[in-house]
């Protein structure tokens, strides 16, 4: 039986990517594709590395966020990529391609959603001050970081956290969350 195709939308260092990656040989699918926004992150060497291909665009190149989301439709469909996993993808998905992969777009979010959905949500739980912060991973509708959870790991806040030692132990729950819960998915989704 063939593998599904996905691919992977990042937008910097890559790190959820990487992990993703280090999973392939037992993913329930192939990773046929980077998406990148960003000419400048470290992730598109990482890919290259890995003999990934990147399609690789600045979205000021383009008159709008519909015309840079057709043609990354068509390099998706290109590819016969089934799933989209957003992995540190700094732009919001418009309906160009929301509607055609709707209920197979998944973000990863460095919260416990519904609380401090959008940027800096590290330093959005440091300034709240609470005790508990964590990871989420959920599908993406319209909104910002509000579609339906499909799972979430808490993660601890100390009090001598600063904004980089809370965000390195928030990484860590990523990189061993998102790769299983990407294989959940793809399994299901067979079955």
């Amino acid at each position: 039986m063939t593998k599904p195709n996905i691919a992977i939308f990042a937008s910097g260092t890559g790190s959820n990517f990487q992990a993703i990656a280090a999973h392939r040989n037992d993913l329930a699918a192939e990773i046929v594709l980077l998406v990148c926004d960003n000419p400048e992150a470290p992730v598109i060497a990482k890919a290259e590395k890995l003999g990934i291909p990147a399609f690789v665009f600045q979205p000021k190149s383009y008159a709008n966020k519909e015309e840079y989301e057709s043609e990354i439709l068509r390099e998706l469909k290109k590819k016969n990529v089934s799933w989209i996993f957003l992995a540190g993808y700094m732009r919001i998905v418009g309906p160009t391609l929301l509607n055609p992969y709707r209920g197979k777009i998944v973000n990863i979010h460095p919260s416990l959603l519904p609380s401090f959905p959008g940027k800096d949500a590290v330093g959005q739980a440091l300034e709240a001050g609470v005790k508990w912060t964590g990871v989420t991973v959920h599908y993406i509708d319209e909104g910002v970081d509000t579609g339906p959870i499909i799972a979430q790991e808490p993660v601890p806040v100390l009090e001598e956290d600063t904004k980089e030692i809370l965000q390195h132990r928030i990484q860590e729950s990523e990189h061993q969350l998102y790769p299983r819960v990407i294989n959940q998915l793809l399994l299901q989704s067979e079955g």
